[in-house]
């Protein structure tokens, strides 16, 4: 099984990690460590962030 290319770049979910809070778990522990719910609530920030660019 290959390995997708992720959509968001690598600065977008580090700065998305320090807004919501967890980007401490993610430098100690990597990105595999981050609960489910942080997960979800980056996405859901990365297209909220996606459409205000788009309304511009």
């Amino acid at each position: 099984m290959s390995r997708r290319r992720g959509i968001m770049s690598s600065k977008l979910k580090e700065e998305l990690a320090k807004e919501l809070g967890f980007y401490d778990t993610v430098q100690v522990e990597g990105w595999g460590a981050i609960r489910a719910k942080d997960a979800g609530n980056m996405v859901k920030r990365a297209v909220e962030l996606a459409q205000q660019q788009l309304k511009q």
